[in-house]
């Protein structure tokens, strides 16, 4: 079985101090894929940067302290990218692509819309993007994870009525995961959990995840060639340490060494 995790920790130096090595011990993933990792390697410590178990890899935005994403494997990857043909796209550390031969991941962090028409926009040409990216692995294995930053039906989120008119859940941005699923993918936590209520995210404000009012805006998305490997996929709502919460996915295979 390959164990993949994808978790955004809301900056990485923070969660190494809310018990993210006890995290990796406990679960052991064989692909670690982390999304708003808020630093550049020069300001992380020998912890995050060198582990004998893991190949590991970051995408950093040009500036410090925002958005920024990290793998780590425990098999190196035949290759691995960071950037988009885009340039646009490219100053952001929004993306790193592993190609492990047998399957290709895209560990992605989408951007938030929330902040004013402009984000939306930059926001909504990502996703046309990343689209047109897919088109390069059309006849591949392919894994998408990460912070999707829109949750897709109403059972994804915990107040849907109140939120149709806000980023994060706009009729443009749910059509946009219709049109991904169009292009043969699939939600992999819906397709083995249909009716199953559970939120990756949490606001940090009136007590949001106590509460459980939350929103399920992190995902894995395996296109048709994978989808008889896949075995089992998660959330783990006990994680903490993060705003969010690490999701899971299990693929049938030999064991990585």
């Amino acid at each position: 079985m390959i164990r993949i995790y994808s978790w955004n920790v809301n900056g990485i130096r923070a969660v190494l101090k809310k018990g993210f090595l006890d995290f990796l011990s406990e679960h052991n993933p064989d692909i670690l894929c982390l999304q708003e990792t808020k630093a550049h390697p020069d300001q992380l410590s020998d912890d995050l940067l060198k582990h004998q178990e893991y190949s590991i890899y970051y995408s950093s935005a040009e500036k410090k302290g925002y958005s920024g994403v990290s793998l780590w494997s425990r098999k190196k990857p035949a290759t691995v990218e960071e950037f988009f043909e885009c340039s646009k796209f490219n100053g952001e550390g929004r993306m790193i692509k592993a190609d492990f031969e047998d399957f290709v991941i895209y560990n992605i962090y989408f951007p938030n819309g929330t902040s004013g028409p402009e984000r939306l926009q930059y926001k909504m040409d990502f996703y046309d993007h990343f689209l047109i990216e897919l088109e390069t692995v059309k006849d591949r294995s392919v894994i998408v994870c990460g912070d999707i930053n829109t949750a897709h039906k109403p059972i994804d989120l915990k107040n849907a009525k109140a939120n149709e008119k806000n980023s994060g859940f706009l009729p443009m941005e749910r059509e946009w995961i219709d049109r991904l699923i169009a292009k043969g993918y699939t939600d992999t936590f819906r397709l083995l959990n249909p009716e199953e209520i559970k939120y990756s995210w949490w606001s940090y404000r009136m007590g949001a995840r106590k509460r459980n009012v939350g929103w399920r805006i992190d995902y894995f998305f395996a296109n048709q060639h994978l989808l008889p490997r896949i075995k089992n996929a998660q959330i783990l709502n006990d994680v903490m340490g993060s705003d969010h919460c690490p999701i899971a996915l299990e693929l049938d295979s030999e064991p990585w060494v």
